[in-house]
């Protein structure tokens, strides 16, 4: 069993950045791939970007957060980050973060086993 806690939302101005944390519990976090996802007001919940166990391989969904945003693990600390850059309005949602217990990275929101409660990220105009 793993569980998940994130940290870091917050309100920020467009322009702005946030620094999203994932803090896992249990000692099997360096063997788990990891994912961001997000879920805007009256949307479907979407996948942001995925990382291998090993922080070698990543993964972002489209070309409106690469560049923008940077996903990156340290397992020595069990945490995941989602470094967001250049935050748009359209950014707004509740992000979460989710493990996946099976061999490879998995890029859909059934590939993950574990997730966390969210957090909230408003950005405003």
């Amino acid at each position: 069993q793993v569980q998940l806690v994130e940290s870091g939302g917050g309100l920020v101005q467009a322009g702005g950045s946030l620094r999203l944390s994932c803090v896992a519990s249990g000692r099997t976090f360096s063997s788990y791939a990891m994912g961001w996802f997000r879920q805007a007001p009256g949307k479907e919940r979407d996948v942001v970007a995925v990382i291998s166990w090993s922080g070698d391989s990543t993964w972002y969904a489209d070309s409106s957060v690469k560049g923008r945003f940077t996903i990156s693990r340290d397992n020595a600390k069990n945490t995941v980050y989602l470094q967001m850059n250049s935050l748009r309005p359209e950014d707004t949602a509740v992000y979460y973060c989710a493990a996946r217990s099976l061999f490879g990275v998995g890029r859909g929101l059934n590939e993950y086993d574990y997730w966390g409660q969210g957090t909230q990220v408003t950005v405003s105009s």
